[in-house]
């Protein structure tokens, strides 16, 4: 449909008002995607504000972004694997009013594919000197011991960070060319402040303790973590069936494509059905968590010329599934494998049988997830879904992880923008977007693609829950909610000690 403005009251001509049922009393809430971030959103202000109407829409088939489960044949495929972990005490929470008992515990196994060997993660330290060897081990702390006493001049890059903090050689075995793989571009080229962000609390020494005793406080060690029986996306079904229930809706197919803005306000979302047809929604807050560059290029009138150009800077790593059925149970006993080796392509691989037995639907067979990193418009983007279930089958043989003669069948996910990248550009681009976007009353962006920040599904949720309560009259600032504050319980607990010095100074003031 061609969309023109009416000049009287700048609406869109042949398009109706609005989407929304207006027997509620409360405020009308449009929630652009329905991922972790916009579904909590949605489930949160159910909560807290029941009066208030909330639509959802969600352009793609099946809710959850990229922490959605597909199915093909029986078979549940995730997007990657997503274990359900957190210190957030409000994401343990949802988690559990959502699912309820339909979690199961998973005992972790992981390793690391190097050099023809694999590497227990977390570390085991017999297993790791049989690999490497005594002799660059010896190397390894020499060489740590080497950049503690002279630092890398580059900190504010991936990989001067890393190396400050685990030494070259360390750097050059285990970061380097996996980094590598999954970017696509030299570690130079990164910023510091991804390191910061996803492996902050894992140092060197808390390897090696955890070799020798054990136990870690890092949370990406962790032995155990909760699963839903069904995968992820099982969350995300069961949170669209509470919202349903609750009075509110989630539209399907249903894509914006553009938010009219009226100064400092938008005042109303265009949105394309699943028919084709365009619809015109108002609403008093919009809750936005597809990507920046994308939201920015939505806005009309548009945002100031500086702005646009930071939006265009923002780049993106898309991801690729390969899912090989596989005529053997078990190939493999992990999780997951990271695969270091620059000889295939495949970054990581997924034992979905695993992670739970209940996304196989038979005993005889095993569900691979063969993990691409790549950008739509390389080679591999483009290849035909036979020809990469018959390279990703010859991968995994050449991995010693399965046989591809046993390939009876696979299935091909493409997930665009899947991670938000941390290149040079990135930060200063997106400290422009955000100080725009703040100065609007009724938007407000969450979510990993939302905030173009690389952050755990958890995180995502608790911009979510946020934003919601932003809406109540709160007054969170979502661009600096900080993931590792939620992960560290020596944050925990410095907070309660302050708490109890500023309880103790109260009492004190009032005798």
């Amino acid at each position: 449909m061609f969309l023109s403005m009416r000049p009287e009251t700048g609406q869109i001509r042949g398009v109706p008002e609005t989407m929304f049922d207006h027997s509620q009393s409360g405020d009308r809430v449009a929630v652009i995607g329905g991922g972790p971030a916009g579904l909590t959103t949605a489930y949160e202000l159910s909560k807290i504000a029941p009066d208030h109407r909330v639509d959802v829409f969600e352009g793609g088939e099946l809710v959850g972004g990229i922490s959605r489960t597909e199915s093909y044949n029986g078979f549940r495929i995730d997007i990657g694997g997503h274990r359900f972990f957190t210190k957030i005490p409000e994401v343990q929470a949802t988690w559990k009013e959502i699912l309820g008992d339909e979690f199961i515990r998973v005992p972790r196994l992981s390793r690391i594919y190097y050099r023809n060997k694999f590497y227990n993660y977390p570390l085991k330290l017999f297993n790791a000197l049989g690999n490497i060897g005594f002799y660059e081990s010896t190397r390894i702390m020499l060489s740590y011991l080497k950049w503690q006493l002279r630092p890398h001049k580059g900190d504010d890059s991936f990989e001067g960070w890393v190396i400050n903090r685990f030494g070259g050689r360390l750097y050059m075995h285990f970061f380097a060319s996996y980094t590598r793989k999954v970017w696509g571009i030299h570690p130079r080229n990164i910023q510091a402040d991804w390191a910061a962000q996803r492996i902050k609390s894992l140092t060197l020494w808390g390897a090696v303790r955890k070799a020798l005793t054990g136990s870690s406080d890092a949370t990406s060690l962790i032995e155990e973590f909760d699963y839903p029986v069904l995968g992820p996306g099982q969350m995300w079904e069961r949170c669209v069936e509470k919202l349903e229930a609750a009075g509110q809706s989630v539209h399907m197919r249903h894509w914006v494509q553009k938010l009219e803005r009226d100064g400092n306000r938008i005042t109303a979302a265009i949105v394309k059905t699943p028919d084709g047809e365009t619809k015109r929604v108002e609403a008093d807050h919009f809750i936005n968590s597809m990507a920046l560059d994308d939201l920015i290029g939505a806005i009309d009138p548009p945002p100031p010329a500086h702005v646009v150009a930071a939006a265009e800077k923002l780049k993106y790593r898309d991801f690729l599934i390969v899912a090989l059925l596989l005529d053997d149970p078990d190939p493999f006993p992990d999780n997951w494998v990271y695969v270091h080796s620059g000889d295939v392509r495949v970054g990581r691989i997924q034992n979905v049988r695993a992670w739970s037995r209940a996304m196989v639907p038979n005993d005889s067979q095993a569900s691979i997830g063969m993990e691409y990193f790549c950008n739509v418009d390389d080679e591999m983007w483009a290849m035909e879904d036979a020809d990469l279930i018959k390279m990703a089958g010859g991968e995994l043989e050449a991995l010693s992880l399965g046989r591809a003669d046993k390939v009876v069948d696979g299935k091909v996910i493409r997930q665009p923008k899947a991670y938000p990248v941390y290149d040079t550009e990135y930060k200063e681009a997106v400290d422009t977007i955000s100080d725009w976007i703040k100065r609007l009353e009724n938007l407000q962006s969450v979510g990993r693609n939302g905030l173009h920040r690389y952050n755990n599904q958890d995180h995502s949720m608790l911009t979510g829950i946020y934003a919601a309560r932003n809406i109540m009259g709160e007054a969170h600032d979502l661009w600096d909610v900080n993931v590792e504050r939620s992960y560290h319980e020596e944050m925990e607990i410095a907070d309660k000690e302050k708490a109890a010095k500023s309880a103790d100074r109260e009492t004190v003031n009032a005798a």
